[in-house]
């Protein structure tokens, strides 16, 4: 399956990925090039793609693809100078939520993870489609709050280019 994008409204963008680990870095690879092309700064571009492996990587381990047979990954710039950044799955036996794993555990520290970047996490959704979501500050003045992704819209899909 490739890779494909979806332009939403202004400063944000989707992509569907395979559900296999080839689409973690696919998404990962798009998201860094389409932010450092925005001029968010690097160390926000770097927190923004760790958070999107964890929310990916979670995705493929624990949950099943969407009926496409891809899980999607968004990101968006929001008009309160936050990043938002969410995957969506086709869900799993359990919601996902933060776990205290033993220091020798080879795994459970994603969401542990995503936590001590974002500002703010959540999950929304569940059953047939679950979504998992992280803000981000940009490092730009604050504006106006606004609830997450209530601008976003994914109806406009298109293959990427190479």
């Amino acid at each position: 399956m490739a890779m494909v994008v979806a332009r939403g409204v202004p400063d944000s963008e989707a992509v569907l990925v395979p559900h296999a680990s080839v689409g973690v870095a696919a998404a990962r690879h798009r998201m860094i090039a389409d932010l450092t092309d925005r001029g968010i700064a690097p160390e926000v571009v770097d927190d923004a793609a760790l958070v999107l492996s964890e929310l990916l990587s979670n995705a493929l381990k624990h949950a099943h693809a969407l009926p496409s047979g891809s899980v999607r990954a968004a990101w968006a710039v929001r008009p309160d100078h936050l990043l938002g950044i969410e995957v969506t799955d086709g869900g799993g036996p359990t919601l996902p939520r933060r776990s205290s794993p033993s220091l020798t555990a080879r795994g459970g520290r994603g969401l542990s993870i995503i936590d001590a970047l974002s500002a703010e996490w959540g999950v929304r959704g569940g059953g047939d489609e679950v979504t998992v979501w992280a803000l981000l500050a940009t490092g730009r003045p604050d504006g106006h709050a606004s609830s997450a992704w209530d601008a976003f819209d994914f109806d406009a899909v298109e293959p990427l280019d190479g």
